[in-house]
């Protein structure tokens, strides 16, 4: 375990509540806490046990004025989170109340907490590895029950085991690779299964990682949320749609063209996934200088969309400027709403638009939103959400892995041509080294300290 000052910092969000949580983490924890408590008939924290609570008051350390009634509850290292000794103070909810306590604790002799310092030093005292810490702040951050499993279940360690299964396989290919050199050093004849049974090992790794990768794009809408932007001509019912998603009124629904002006963002829970939903300002060409711009953005935001619902409003006949929209979208992917079923019908799809997503509903007396769901896990979960299935969530893990099956593939190609297996040996170190990234066990402080300076203060 490394040597580090003591820290502290808020644990709870701050503000009005019942309690605050004071965290404070490092080998001087319990003497700096201690020496500005005062228990229950004048009891101190010296002789406290680990994982047991005790009542008394934080004091100010000069005048021994009482600052706030408390709980202390104290977690000797290793067995904590940041595997340091760590004392919670429980105190009274409230920002002047917490920040007084934190202001004493600091005074007796503790550092506030840079962003993630807890996780931090829970990973280099080797409690946890790189992509279990990062999962603490996926579970802080998760919008739904399905992503708040799929992060936990990568902080107990899944992905973790499943990396060094795959390190284990490549070291294992190593280390027969510079047996076999070895022994081709001292003029004996190598093994002529050493090359089948590094191209097997090889073969087992890439097709695993094939396997995680599979995962990684329903991984990242499970953690990031899947950014759907709305987008048609003025008034074809995109605020409705919105509305009735939502099944509030987030969005001023009139028959005004142009009542949207700028870009409404509010996030659904669809099943367990998470949904950004996008309202945008109706695309069309227009004077009024607030509206052009809510155009501008709605462009931008269209471009940066993994999935565009474009609505087709059926009472109305095809015009140049639904033609447009249609040409803007073309190449990405999408699904065609015609909306207001409920009234006569005047639009005809044209031939040459090949839409074949493409649902029929009524905004605003809410048939066809459960299709338009459905159609949703259809293209992203095929049919069905499941946490258990996604091993990879993150994109730095992803593109980790895509190194790792780029030095496999590559070591494999060089087997089958028969190079010399210490030339193979280069790119199986490279791929070796790229899941490490995953794991922390092979990556630079400066990206550790990145990582890290994303998460909140008091984790």
């Amino acid at each position: 375990m490394k040597d580090f000052d003591t820290i502290a910092a808020i644990a709870t969000a701050l503000g009005e509540g019942g309690i605050s949580i004071i965290r404070v983490s490092g080998d001087k924890a319990l003497s700096i806490v201690s020496s500005i408590f005062r228990g229950k008939k004048n009891r101190s924290i010296d002789d406290i046990k680990s994982y047991t609570m005790r009542y008394g008051h934080i004091v100010e350390k000069d005048t021994q004025r009482t600052i706030d009634e408390v709980i202390v509850s104290y977690m000797k290292g290793p067995k904590s989170f940041t595997a340091e000794d760590t004392i919670e103070i429980n105190c009274h909810g409230g920002v002047t109340s917490t920040n007084r306590v934190l202001e004493e604790v600091i005074k007796a002799g503790a550092r506030v907490a840079e962003p993630g310092e807890f996780t931090k030093r829970a990973f280099l005292n080797g409690r946890i590895d790189l992509s279990q810490a990062e999962a603490v702040i996926d579970i802080i951050r998760s919008k739904t029950d399905v992503s708040m499993k799929s992060a936990l279940m990568q902080s107990e360690g899944r992905l973790s085991r499943e990396i060094n299964i795959l390190s284990e396989k490549l070291l294992n290919v190593l280390a027969h690779i510079e047996f076999v050199v070895d022994f081709t050093e001292d003029d004996e004849e190598p093994d002529e299964h050493t090359p089948i049974a590094v191209a097997n090992n090889l073969k087992s790794v890439i097709s695993v990682i094939n396997n995680l990768l599979d995962t990684a794009s329903e991984g990242k809408i499970l953690r990031d949320g899947l950014n759907m932007v709305i987008i048609g001509k003025p008034n074809v019912g995109k605020s409705s749609l919105l509305n009735s998603l939502l099944m509030e009124k987030r969005a001023i629904v009139t028959d005004i063209p142009g009542t949207t002006r700028d870009v409404i963002e509010e996030y659904i829970n669809l099943d367990g996934i998470p949904v950004k939903i996008i309202d945008t300002a109706g695309i069309r060409e227009t004077e009024d200088l607030v509206e052009k711009l809510g155009v501008q953005r709605s462009k931008e935001k269209i471009n940066q969309a993994d999935l565009i619902v474009l609505m087709l409003d059926l009472s109305r006949p095809l015009e140049e400027e639904d033609k447009e929209i249609i040409d803007f979208i073309k190449d990405k992917k999408y699904i065609v709403i015609l909306n207001k079923v409920d009234l006569e019908r005047k639009l005809q799809l044209e031939e040459s638009m090949n839409f074949h997503n493409f649902i029929e509903i009524s905004a605003v007396q809410g048939t066809g939103i459960d299709a338009l769901k459905q159609k949703i896990k259809d293209m992203f979960f095929k049919g069905e959400v499941d946490a258990e299935s996604v091993m990879v969530t993150n994109s730095r893990h992803k593109e980790a892995l895509y190194r790792a099956k780029e030095g496999c593939v590559t070591a494999l190609e060089q087997v089958e041509s028969g190079a010399y297996l210490d030339l193979v040996s280069i790119y199986v170190t490279s791929a070796l080294k790229a899941l490490g990234e995953i794991t922390g066990a092979e990556i630079q402080e400066d990206l550790v300290n990145k990582i890290f300076s994303s998460f909140c203060v008091g984790k």
